[in-house]
């Protein structure tokens, strides 16, 4: 009951000083012991005293008593002494005693000063109290005179001069963002054109140009704001009754600038530090560039290291260099020990971890196609159902250009869960074997048969005379026997070509020799061969007949 019975007069103490304006605190005893009674040590908070916006002094308060409630009851003090115009300001007076100091104005206590207030200050309590008692009768005398005709009238035309300055300078910089406007686009126009052809169309003018637009505008938007604050300041700083705005105007714009200057400043350090390790990482990729290169061009030479394997293990060690930098540089980031900062670090992860899978598992499955060596640059191979040239192999996926002029893409991962036919590196191992079956009646000799066929691939041009060409036999069939002619290449590009070339040699033959080529589909003999005569070969609109063709043995 006891510590309700304090806690009631405590409050009842500081509703009395706050609301009355002459009350004395030194009429309050056990207050005045309270705010006496500070360890020298303690963290104390200040608050500061103000009359039209201006700042006196500051004081310090208790738990009981904050600092803002007694800076709030002294300010309205000052202020009903300084508008009662019987009070005059010189009467001001210091009343020093062994623990506290009066300050008082016409016999009226403003504040009473004790000597935790001065270890504050580090200076004697004497010094402080004639300190703020001289600033208190300074603030009185600004007080009125600041609300005198005569400087009511001076700080009127001030603004409006200032208002005045404010709309000339306003319209001159809204001219000269025009104006500059126009010298960019007619010295620097043309010059944005040309950069985008140099650049074979990947800068883009327009955006060039746009951008240069945006900062101009911008840095005119960013004057007139400057110069409407700078006005608006000094107008409503001009009268006491709108100083405290403008102070608290300026505190909105200025205190955001001052801290992030400071934070600014504090960063430096760890700027500094960011920097050299950025140098120091491009200095070092440097370094290892130059080595992979040399390996690429084969100048420096790896055991069991091919060359096509230099630049995607650059890209390796890169990555693994640019992890280790970010590591390193991460406690020196702005802002990365804060909460929100590992929030959304934390989220970052999560969300690339979930939408990366597959995307990881094509750069996995990209680099193990790179080690494994399943092919190359311009080889010519079968994945899955898609054949065709290799034209660009990435870490997510590759592209084949096909025989119709298509560009396909696949993913890395179907290539390594999939099979892979690599013709370019079968023809230069063994060769590729160019194939083509015919169907041939049961009266015509198959000796005869073979023997054409062979004559066909010595026709064929890129056809390979080593390992000999062969023929299989296929089904016996019902009107006919199936031969098969195979024989080799070594240029796998060239199949499709040399294919049609060993056709179009086939039905020579076989019309040169009278023998009937019966498929793919045969019903009854006819009355007359199914041949072409060789009169007909040529005939319109397939041209004039080249020369005679050379000897079979000539052509092996």
């Amino acid at each position: 009951m006891g510590c309700s019975l304090l806690h009631f007069l405590s409050g009842s103490l500081f509703v009395l000083l706050t609301t009355a304006g002459g009350a004395s605190l030194a009429s309050a005893p056990g207050l005045e012991n309270l705010l006496a009674d500070v360890h020298p040590d303690a963290e104390i908070a200040t608050a500061p005293v103000e009359l039209d916006g201006r700042v006196l002094f500051r004081v310090r308060g208790v738990t009981s008593f904050p600092a803002e409630a007694r800076a709030a009851a002294i300010s309205a003090r000052i202020e009903r002494l300084a508008s009662d115009p019987k009070v005059d300001a010189d009467s001001v007076q210091v009343v020093d005693s062994t623990n506290h100091s009066a300050i008082s104005v016409a016999e009226r206590t403003v504040m009473t000063l004790f000597d935790a207030d001065a270890r504050i200050e580090q200076v004697e309590r004497e010094e402080l109290a004639a300190a703020s008692g001289e600033r208190i009768r300074r603030a009185i005398d600004d007080y009125r005179r600041e609300r005198t005709p005569e400087a009511l009238r001076e700080h009127a035309v001030a603004a409006a001069l200032a208002l005045a300055a404010l709309a000339v300078v306003v319209a001159a910089l809204i001219w000269l963002t025009r104006r500059l406007h126009a010298l960019l686009a007619k010295r620097l126009r043309f010059r944005i054109g040309t950069v985008e052809i140099k650049s074979f169309e990947i800068v883009r003018a327009e955006r060039i140009w746009a951008a240069l637009r945006a900062a101009v505008s911008a840095l005119g938007f960013l004057s007139i704001a400057v110069a409407v604050f700078a006005s608006l300041d000094f107008v409503l700083g001009g009268f006491p009754w709108t100083r405290a705005f403008a102070r608290d105007l300026a505190a909105v714009v200025i205190s955001p600038l001052k801290t992030m200057g400071q934070a600014f400043v504090d960063y430096l350090p760890d700027l500094v530090f960011l920097v050299i390790l950025a140098l120091v990482v491009r200095f070092f990729l440097r370094l290892i560039r130059l080595f992979f290169d040399a390996v690429a061009r084969g100048s420096v030479t790896l055991e069991d290291f091919e060359t096509e394997w230099a630049w995607p293990t650059y890209k390796i060690v890169r990555f693994a260099v640019l992890t280790f930098a970010v590591i390193v540089a991460y406690p020196y980031i702005p802002g990365s020990d804060s909460e929100a900062f590992k929030g959304i670090s934390l989220l970052v992860g999560l969300v690339v971890s979930i939408g990366s899978s597959s995307a990881i598992a094509n750069l996995v499955a990209g680099l193990m196609i790179t080690y494994r060596r399943s092919f190359k640059l311009g080889d010519r191979v079968m994945i899955g159902d898609v054949t065709g040239d290799v034209i660009d192999i990435h870490a997510q996926v590759t592209h084949l250009r096909t025989l119709k002029n298509e560009e396909v893409t696949i993913a890395n991962s179907q290539i390594l869960n999939g099979h892979v036919v690599n013709y370019s590196s079968l023809a230069e191992e063994s060769g590729l074997i160019v194939h083509s079956t015919v169907g041939i009646g049961y009266e015509t000799p198959w000796r005869q048969v073979e023997a054409l066929l062979l004559m066909a691939v010595a026709r064929t041009p890129g056809l390979l005379a080593e390992p000999p060409p062969f023929v299989l036999y296929g089904e016996l069939g019902d009107f006919c026997v199936s031969y098969e002619i195979n024989a080799h290449c070594r240029d796998a590009h060239a199949v499709p070509r040399l294919h049609a070339q060993l056709q179009r040699n086939i039905l020579d033959v076989f019309n040169e020799y009278g023998v009937q080529i019966m498929t793919p589909n045969y019903e009854t003999d006819t009355d007359r061969p199914k041949l072409v005569e060789r009169a007909n070969w040529y005939a319109a609109p397939a041209g004039p007949a080249p020369a005679p063709l050379e000897s079979e043995s000539a052509r092996r």
